[in-house]
Order: structure tokens, then C-alpha cells, then sequence
């Protein structure tokens, strides 16, 4: 797990848009403005994986199939008009 904060964290992102980054509730979310909050597992205490009643952990979880994402905890939460959403640090790039 990391012990550092990401480097991004509380800062405002504009996320590509060279691919789809889909949300569950607003589509299609790439090239939108997104706030960094942290690595996932520092703003709940684990990993993405066992967050089995989270919500953005569950919908992370379909995506991570259909966008052929690693299964690894590179994993950031960000929130995308004012939704929070999890996506792989390689999306924010």
C-alpha cells in the first residue's frame, strides 16, 4: 500500500480525452476537470479490491475489464463534477 500521497493529490486535473473514461452516472467523463484527492487505498485504508460495498470500488471493478485496466492498486480516487469515481493512474495521463 502507499505511505506517500500521490502526487497530484489535491490538486485539479483535466483528464484525457483521447479515450473513454466512463462513470457510472455522468458517461463518459474523459477530458472533463477532476480533483485528485489521493491513492485509493490511503483515503480508505485498503484496497480497491476489498471494497466490496463501495460503490466507486464496484464500478471500478466492471471497468477495469471492459478498459482492459491492470488489476494492481495504482489506484487514485478523484471526483468528477463533484462524483467520486476511481481510475487507474495510468488514466491520468
Amino acid at each position: 500500500m502507499h505511505t506517500d500521497q500521490h502526487p497530484l493529490a489535491d490538486r485539479t486535473i483535466q483528464l484525457p480525452d483521447d479515450r473513454p473514461i466512463m462513470h457510472n452516472l455522468l458517461g463518459n467523463v474523459a477530458g472533463e476537470q477532476a480533483i485528485v484527492e489521493d491513492w485509493w487505498d490511503r483515503v480508505s485504508g485498503g484496497s480497491w479490491t476489498d471494497a466490496n460495498d463501495n460503490p466507486a470500488a464496484l464500478v471500478y471493478a466492471v471497468r477495469t475489464a471492459f478498459a482492459q485496466l491492470p488489476l494492481d492498486d495504482e489506484v487514485v480516487y478523484v471526483k468528477v463534477n463533484h462524483l467520486g469515481m476511481l481510475l487507474h493512474e495510468s488514466e491520468l495521463t
